[in-house]
């Protein structure tokens, strides 16, 4: 297993669909568990093949996240392989102070839908369809986002994002 690079934005590919996968195979099984080392070791609950610069429709995404009394257990990942959302409720809330592995050093309050249907195939290939809501939904929310080549600040309003792209320059600027 390996600890994979998180591409960043402003990086192009994050704003591109993915293609769905055609068969999972020792390959994709690999990059699966690499993508579950990688969202552990950067303290991440969910993360998004086209993070890691694989433009698939794959994602993985602690399996404890959405319960705090199992959060000392041993890391677990859950895969889902071309994972789409079939239903959404009506009722929204706002996320509070969201963030992403890919947008560095900024959080921004993100409104999303209580709960989701989520139809994928687990990393056996095997059909499933789950409803998420609480913490659970909005990770579904924000990795199929990134799978349909949208990041969490294409959802906030254009002052913020100007505000977070003007202090991005600056520090890459900085940076260089």
């Amino acid at each position: 297993m390996a600890i994979l690079n998180i591409l960043k934005y402003p990086e192009k590919s994050l704003s591109k669909p993915s293609v769905p996968v055609e068969a999972i195979d020792d390959e994709i099984k690999a990059l699966i568990k690499d993508m579950g080392e990688t969202m552990f070791h950067d303290s991440g609950v969910g993360l998004a093949a086209p993070q890691v610069g694989v433009n698939k429709r794959i994602l993985v995404y602690d399996a404890h996240a959405a319960d705090p009394d199992l959060e000392n257990e041993d890391q677990e990942i859950i895969a889902l392989i071309n994972p789409e959302i079939t239903a959404k409720s009506e009722d929204t809330f706002i996320s509070e102070n969201e963030g992403c592995l890919s947008v560095t050093d900024f959080r921004a309050d993100v409104k999303r839908h209580v709960r989701v249907t989520v139809k994928a195939q687990n990393i056996d290939g095997k059909q499933m369809e789950f409803n998420a809501d609480g913490l659970l939904s909005v990770i579904m929310q924000h990795e199929i986002d990134h799978l349909d080549g949208v990041l969490f600040i294409d959802r906030i309003s254009v002052l913020k994002r100007a505000m977070y792209k003007k202090k991005l320059l600056k520090k890459m600027k900085k940076d260089q």
